[in-house]
C-alpha cells in the first residue's frame, strides 16, 4: 500500500517535472541566446555611431573597447577590415549588412551581429560585433544544472512528502487490517480507530458497526442456550418428581394436576426466553397483562409451600396498589421466580414481597434477612462459579425487566432487597370510581 501510494505519487511529480523542465529549458536556451544577440547589436550600435565618416579618406577611425568576450570590427565597402579584430576579410553577416540592415548570424563558432555604418543616406561601413559560442552554451548548460537541481530538490521533497502522505494513509488501513484480523482470531472486542481520513474512517465505523451487530447476535445466542438452561432445569425437575411421586399413590389425579400445572408454568418459561431471545432493534411480542394482585396470589400460592419445607416464611404485602393495575405478567412472573428462588438457595430467614404505587410506575420489592457484600457483580453472567448455568438468574431476570422498560437493582445488601421498577397501564374506569380511588 505505501509503495504504491509513493509509486503513484513520484509518476505525478515526474510527469509534471518534465511537463515544465523541457519548456523551460527550452526557454532559458532561446533566452540566453537572445540576450547574446542583443548585447552584441548594442555594442556595434554604440560603435557605429562614433564612426568618423571621413575615415574612407584616410582620416583614423577609432571603436570604443569591446567588452570581455566580444571583438568590435569596421569593414569598408570593398569587406576589409580598417580597424579592431575580426577575419580580414568581412563574412556573410557583413556583406548583407551593406544592404542596409542588421544582420545576425553564426559562423565560425562564433554569434556575429553587424550593424551598417551610414552617411548622407549612404552606407560607408560595417561594425561587426562576435562572441564565442562556447560562452553562451557554457551559461545554457550552467542554467540547465541549475534546473535539474531545482528538479531534484522537488524530486526528494516529492519523495518525503509521498513518504509520509503514504504512511497517513496505510496506517488507518493496517490497523483496520489488524482488527480484522483479531476478530478472524475470535477476538470480537476488537474495534477500528477512528482516524483523520474520511473516507477511511467511514469504513472503520461500517467495520465496528457490522462487529457490534455480530457480537450482539452471538450474545443473544448464547445467552438463549444459557437462559433456556437454567430457567428449564429447575421446572423439568419437580414436573419429573411430580410424576414420579404420582406412580406410587394410587390416587394419581392430585399428581396429574400438580404435573399440569409445572406444565403451563414450563410453557410461560419457555415463552418469556423466546421473547427476550430476540435480537435487538427486532419487534419482540409483548406479554399478556395481569392484574398485580392475581399475579402476587399465583406467586403465593407456589412459593409458600416450598420455602414452608425449609422452615421459612413467606409474607407478601400490596401498598394503596388498585385492583386496576396490570403489568406484563408472563415477564414479571418469571423475574419474580428467579428473586424468590435466589432468596431461597442464597438468602435466609423469611422471604418478603411488597408492592409499592408509585402512580405511574409500581415497585416490588424482595427482601431476605441475607446479606450481600459485592452488588455490583451480582448481576454479570457466571459470577456465582457454580458450573454451567449458575449466575444466570440474576442476569436473566435483568434483561427482562430491562425488555419491559423497567430496571432491577439491589437496593440493600443487608438485609438483601432487590427492587423491580416497572411502568404501568392503568384499565380507565367511570370518573366515580376514579375521584373514590383519589380519595383511598
Amino acid at each position: 500500500m505505501r509503495q504504491r501510494v509513493v509509486r503513484v505519487a513520484l509518476t505525478a511529480v515526474l510527469v509534471a517535472l518534465v511537463l515544465l523542465a523541457v519548456p523551460l529549458a527550452l526557454a532559458i536556451r532561446s533566452s540566453l541566446y537572445a540576450g547574446q544577440r542583443d548585447a552584441l547589436e548594442r555594442a556595434a550600435l554604440a560603435a557605429a555611431v562614433r564612426v568618423n565618416p571621413d575615415y574612407a579618406a584616410g582620416d583614423p577611425a577609432e571603436l570604443p573597447a569591446a567588452a570581455s568576450g566580444q571583438r568590435l570590427g569596421l569593414y569598408d565597402p570593398r569587406l576589409l577590415l580598417r580597424t579592431g579584430t575580426g577575419p580580414r576579410t568581412g563574412d556573410d553577416a557583413v556583406r548583407r549588412a551593406l544592404d542596409g540592415k542588421v544582420s545576425r548570424s553564426s559562423s565560425g563558432g562564433e554569434l556575429v551581429v553587424a550593424v551598417p555604418v551610414s552617411h548622407a543616406e549612404q552606407v560607408i561601413g560595417v561594425v561587426r560585433a562576435s562572441s564565442p559560442l562556447a560562452d553562451v552554451r557554457g551559461r545554457v548548460l550552467a542554467s540547465w544544472a541549475a534546473l535539474a537541481g531545482v528538479a531534484v530538490v522537488a524530486l526528494t521533497v516529492a519523495v518525503l512528502v509521498a513518504r509520509r502522505q503514504a504512511r497517513a494513509l496505510a496506517a488507518p488501513l493496517e490497523d483496520l487490517s489488524r482488527h480484522c484480523r483479531a476478530v478472524a482470531e475470535g477476538d470480537l472486542t476488537a474495534r477500528a480507530a477512528p482516524s483523520t481520513i474520511a473516507e477511511i474512517d467511514q469504513v472503520a465505523r461500517t467495520h465496528n458497526d457490522m462487529l457490534h451487530s455480530l457480537t450482539e447476535l452471538l450474545r443473544h445466542e448464547r445467552n438463549f442456550t444459557a437462559n433456556a438452561s437454567h430457567q428449564l432445569r429447575t421446572p423439568l425437575t419437580g414436573l419429573q418428581l411430580t410424576l414420579e411421586s404420582g406412580l406410587a399413590q394410587d390416587d394419581a389425579r392430585p399428581a396429574l394436576e400438580e404435573a399440569l400445572e409445572a406444565t403451563r408454568r414450563l410453557h410461560e418459561t419457555v415463552e418469556e426466553v423466546l421473547r427476550l431471545s430476540r435480537s435487538a432493534g427486532l419487534p419482540r411480542p409483548t406479554a399478556p397483562d395481569r392484574p398485580v394482585r392475581e399475579l402476587l396470589a399465583r406467586t403465593e400460592e407456589r412459593w409458600h409451600g416450598l420455602l414452608a419445607r425449609d422452615g421459612r416464611r413467606l409474607e407478601l404485602a400490596v401498598q394503596d396498589v388498585p385492583d386496576h393495575v396490570r403489568v406484563p405478567g408472563g415477564p414479571v412472573a418469571e423475574i419474580l421466580q428467579v428473586l424468590l428462588d435466589n432468596a431461597r438457595v442464597h438468602g435466609r430467614g423469611t422471604v418478603s414481597v411488597t408492592v409499592r404505587d408509585l402512580d405511574d410506575a409500581f415497585a416490588l420489592d424482595v427482601a431476605d434477612e441475607g446479606t450481600v457484600d459485592d452488588g455490583v457483580r451480582l448481576f454479570e453472567r457466571g459470577h456465582s462459579g457454580g458450573g454451567p448455568g449458575a449466575g444466570i438468574g440474576l442476569a436473566l431476570a435483568r434483561d427482562l425487566a430491562v425488555s419491559l422498560g423497567g430496571r432491577l437493582s439491589l437496593a440493600r445488601g443487608a438485609p438483601t432487597t432487590f427492587t423491580l421498577l416497572l411502568p404501568v397501564r392503568r384499565e380507565r374506569t367511570c370518573p366515580q370510581d376514579d375521584a373514590g380511588q383519589r380519595r383511598r
